[in-house]
């Protein structure tokens, strides 16, 4: 799978070099590309932005380097097309799923007070948020949208860490311990050292029903 990242600021996807997803990339399993999409503009001052026309605050992204950037990237269209933005879809565990199955992905970094509207209607398939709030630019969801897709490629984690984990089920994942067995006074539960692995299956799908019910209520009344 390949994902391509268009922004103004490529040094930001550093971290994507690190830990797991910059292992798979080191191992041909996931290929991130970050384009610097500065370098395809054709002002002589490299310049990507500009006044948004009938005033107001802020700066708004050119659509000409978006343009050229996103089709020397995808000439044939092919790709699926994303840009982040706080008013699109609500990125989901079922949303990752669904581009972890894409052969190619492009998403596109706005910054400053967005992008010039034509663009997005010529050139995008469609808008994803990470949620219900602003920041000062897309690098960061598109950093989340890599990390939370590539999770769900082949190779990148065995497939058992992908079963038990949160909303894998529609449920909040069950509480986790390690050694040592008592730390500080607190034990860890008796039953997960019992070696009785129905009894310990039956406790993490009871705390897990516990848990959603308390903290995100919501998600069980979908179940």
């Amino acid at each position: 799978m390949k994902i391509t990242v268009l922004t103004l600021f490529p040094e930001m996807f550093a971290p994507l070099k690190e830990s797991i997803i910059g292992r798979a990339t080191q191992s041909g399993k996931l290929q991130i590309e970050i384009v610097n999409i500065r370098d395809y503009s054709q002002d002589k001052h490299k310049k990507c932005d500009d006044y948004p026309f009938g005033g107001g605050a802020g700066m708004v992204m050119m659509p000409q380097p978006i343009d050229a950037a996103v089709n020397a990237v995808d000439p044939e269209r092919k790709a699926r097309r994303i840009y982040t933005s706080p008013q699109g879809e609500t990125f989901t565990q079922g949303k990752a799923q669904e581009l972890s199955s894409c052969e190619h992905i492009v998403i596109l970094c706005g910054h400053y007070e967005g992008v010039d509207r034509r663009i997005l209607d010529l050139e995008f398939d469609e808008e994803i948020s990470i949620g219900d709030y602003v920041l000062t630019g897309g690098e960061l969801p598109a950093m989340v949208i890599c990390d939370c897709v590539a999770r769900y490629v082949d190779g990148v984690l065995s497939s058992g860490s992908l079963v038990d984990e949160s909303f894998a089920d529609g449920l909040l994942e069950y509480p986790q311990y390690t050694r040592p067995a008592i730390y500080r006074g607190m034990s860890v539960p008796e039953v997960l050292l019992s070696g009785n692995h129905a009894e310990v299956d039956k406790w993490r799908r009871e705390q897990s029903e516990k848990l959603t019910k308390e903290r995100r209520p919501d998600l069980f009344g979908k179940r």
